[in-house]
């Protein structure tokens, strides 16, 4: 996920300790009140802080999904639990804790931020209790061994192998200006992009932004000396607005590039009016309000649309997907935590954003990245970064 928040997140975890004794089973067919006819799935990330606008979308369409099965009236129907840890480890471990004891949810979605998951995956890894998050893409948390974890999210190493190719092959970019922010989502990020593209054969030149700065005319000589076809940033949009606006005071044309930390209006504002146009934004989210994408991606739009009065989002055709499959689980049978892990090391269904499949570390089989192409203070979809095409 594109937030500072997120990206610097590393793989800390504080002590997952839980003392879960006999009740560290996860969760039961009788959770949530049902009387034995409802399982309850946990929906964790920020709801009420300064990033719940892009949780918000995946929490909406999760319920969505859950009050679509739940209308067909089946035997076993799911409760959707929130807890709104706003993103902060500190107050997503204990939440976490009370999901499996108190509640005894059956499995959890998110949480959203990787730095949240880092902390909070531990515990449900101890508790026994299947996670699949829609949103957090720090490369790590699929290295701890996790046999509890999932996300339907490719991260932040495919995200940057998806747009270099992008730039490499669609664009047959051959002089490539790479920037960065110098933290630890953006510097990587970078890199991996960086490499790609002079895999396929693209000469580079690379420099960083201070983003305490707000004069990059420095960056800009070395970019108009250099001369590329393309310049990717590797960084958040309110510095690259900032970047997109001098790169264009100061002569250059290359098109602009970046990733998922710079999906968002602000962009196109920070930029100024239109100035921003043209620009190429990658994230291995899929967000397509039209329906583009395909029948399944219409429906879910449309669906969304009449629900919330609201286009979907980003994240939210990820959330669907990791309610659609809990939903899969319950409807097999399955109806504890443990059951339901045991059936997503073999879920292989189709969801609105990808193929719903983990790999055994719980990352998503389905590696697809997507660009979006600014217009105005839109961001409409292009498609998938393999094969889209830019007029």
């Amino acid at each position: 996920m594109r937030s500072k928040i997120m990206k610097l997140a590393g793989v800390v975890a504080v002590s997952a300790t839980l003392a879960l004794g006999a009740s560290a089973c996860g969760g039961k067919s009788d959770s949530g009140g049902g009387g034995g006819d409802t399982v309850t799935i946990g929906f964790m990330g920020d709801l009420t802080g300064e990033n719940s606008g892009i949780v918000i979308p995946p929490k909406q369409a999760a319920q969505l999904a859950i009050d679509e099965y739940n209308a067909t009236n089946p035997k076993v129907k799911i409760t959707l639990k929130t807890y709104d840890s706003q993103g902060k480890g500190e107050q997503a471990v204990p939440l976490a804790k009370q999901a499996i004891t108190k509640d005894k949810i059956a499995g959890l979605i998110g949480p959203a931020f990787s730095g949240e998951s880092a902390q909070v995956d531990p515990v449900l890894e101890e508790g026994k209790v299947p996670s699949i998050s829609a949103s957090a893409t720090n490369a790590a948390l699929a290295t701890h061994g996790w046999k509890y974890w999932h996300r339907l999210i490719a991260n932040d190493n495919v995200q940057g192998a998806g747009i270099g190719g992008f730039i490499a092959t669609q664009l047959k970019a051959k002089k490539v200006f790479i920037i960065h922010d110098s933290s630890e989502y953006g510097k990587p990020f970078a890199e991996t992009v960086k490499s790609t593209v002079e895999k396929a054969g693209a000469k580079t030149s690379e420099d960083a932004i201070d983003v305490q700065a707000s004069d990059y005319s420095s960056t800009v000589n070395k970019v108009k000396a250099f001369a590329p076809d393309a310049i990717f940033f590797g960084g958040y949009y309110a510095q690259g607005g900032k970047l997109i606006k001098q790169l264009r005071e100061g002569g250059v044309k290359a098109r602009f590039l970046s990733g998922d930390g710079s999906l968002d209006k602000g962009l196109a504002a920070g930029a100024g009016g239109t100035t921003a146009d043209g620009s190429i934004i990658g994230c291995p989210c899929l967000i397509d309000p039209n329906g583009t994408a395909g029948p399944a991606s219409k429906k879910f739009a449309t669906d969304y649309k009449a629900k919330f009065g609201a286009d979907t989002a980003i994240y939210s055709a990820e959330g669907y997907d990791a309610a659609t499959a809990f939903i899969a689980a319950v409807k097999a049978g399955n109806t504890t935590a443990e059951k339901i892990n045991t059936y997503l090391s073999t879920i292989d269904i189709p969801g609105v954003s990808k193929q719903i499949k983990f790999s055994p570390a719980g990352e998503p089989t389905a590696t697809d990245v997507y660009v979006y192409q600014v217009k105005g203070d839109q961001l409409p979809l292009l498609g998938n970064s393999k094969n889209a095409t830019v007029k």
